[in-house]
């Protein structure tokens, strides 16, 4: 992709697409691409998107919940959805990220890029993040999501989990879960909140789920594609980090 015109610090930037119309970026993402937003909490990330882009009509924005069970745990989410709705965005509810691909709407459609946001399995009062059991069920969610995901993928599209690198968080293995599903890390870049500054992350649970949680230092975007994206098993090696190159052949795991 050409490097946009009318860049600025922020991270959003303007120029034209194929067809000569404007064509505005925020960050990874662009408003001439097909967006699929999956296990939205009360839609801000989405909100501020479409806000930035002027339209979300490329975009679908989807939720575990059903609208009515969204509304009670996330009473911020109204305001976001009816700007969602004004911007032309396509807002679905009660999908699971395990099995989307099966979903009426969704199976016919292909998107450039796919964003999961700090993907979770649920909270549960007798385990704690450390605990085995709760973190196979995070990984068991990751596996299903790829799996299901890379089937609406576009041929060159990627998908963008957003997640914490820290411990336990680590411990899920998101690199291994996508490569089983047929998935490569292409790269990875700092996930920095205020590039997007009315986005508000949230617990998701029964519990305090409206609450915001700590995104740390070490909340990343992974960038996957299919395998037969990448050239060469050279170029699949490295990401790039705050403009870093890391190689991944170095490390020990």
């Amino acid at each position: 992709m050409e490097e946009a015109a009318g860049s600025s610090s922020s991270g959003k930037t303007t120029g034209e697409n194929a067809e000569g119309t404007s064509e505005k970026y925020v960050k990874h993402c662009s408003s001439s691409q097909r967006i699929l937003l999956v296990g939205e909490g009360d839609f801000s990330f989405s909100a501020c998107l479409a806000r930035d882009f002027g339209s979300a009509k490329n975009m679908v924005a989807t939720s575990y919940d059903d609208k009515e069970k969204l509304l009670e745990k996330h009473w911020t989410a109204r305001n976001h959805l009816d700007e969602l709705n004004e911007l032309g965005c396509t807002l679905l509810h009660g999908i699971n990220v395990k099995d989307m691909h099966e979903d009426n709407f969704l199976k016919a459609m292909r998107f450039d890029r796919i964003i999961f946001n700090f993907p979770h399995a649920g909270h549960d009062p007798a385990l704690c993040e450390r605990d085995e059991e709760l973190i196979l069920r995070h990984k068991e969610l990751l596996h299903s999501f790829f799996s299901s995901a890379r089937c609406l993928l576009s041929e060159n599209g990627e998908i963008h989990v957003s997640h914490r690198d820290d411990k336990p968080y680590k411990h899920w293995d998101i690199r291994s879960s996508a490569e089983e599903r047929g998935l490569i890390l292409k790269e990875m870049v700092k996930f920095q909140k205020n590039d997007y500054p009315d986005y508000h992350n949230k617990r998701g649970g029964d519990i305090k789920s409206n609450k915001t949680f700590p995104l740390g230092n070490k909340s990343f975007i992974f960038k996957f594609s299919l395998k037969n994206d990448l050239e060469d098993n050279e170029s699949a090696s490295k990401v790039y980090i705050d403009d870093l190159s890391m190689d991944f052949s170095n490390l020990m795991v």
